[in-house]
């Protein structure tokens, strides 16, 4: 978080909550009136502050909701239920040495399987 971001935090900010990551949950201390026509003064901001580095996949799908005003509530915690379709958060590793690579990819370290003959590369002159 930055000196601007802290500043604006303690002196606009409401803590509403804080999720399994320990992102905490931020709104505007001060309610502005609705505007007509929407917009950004049509409502409240909304803002996290991550929880070591700041990584957006890691905001849980009811705070997303709640974030993006999809949701007015505040989410409780312990009252979300899982599917059993959802998995846990995995980090972004894009960029790191555990990033997933295809088969084939240079990065992996391979060749790209040979083709059913149905492919011509480019040869420059």
């Amino acid at each position: 978080m930055t000196l601007g971001t802290r500043l604006f935090t303690w002196l606009n900010g409401e803590r509403v909550g804080t999720d399994s990551f320990g992102n905490h949950y931020y709104r505007e201390k001060k309610r502005r009136a609705l505007v007509k026509g929407g917009g950004f003064n049509s409502r409240e901001r909304r803002w996290v502050i991550y929880s070591g580095r700041a990584e957006a996949s890691k905001v849980p799908a009811e705070w997303h909701g709640w974030l993006h005003h999809t949701v007015d509530v505040v989410p409780e915690p312990g009252t979300v239920s899982r599917r059993p379709w959802q998995k846990e958060h995995q980090p972004n590793l894009t960029g790191t040495v555990n990033a997933y690579h295809p088969r084939g990819s240079v990065l992996r370290g391979g060749h790209r399987p040979k083709t059913s003959g149905d492919y011509e590369p480019w040869v420059p002159n």
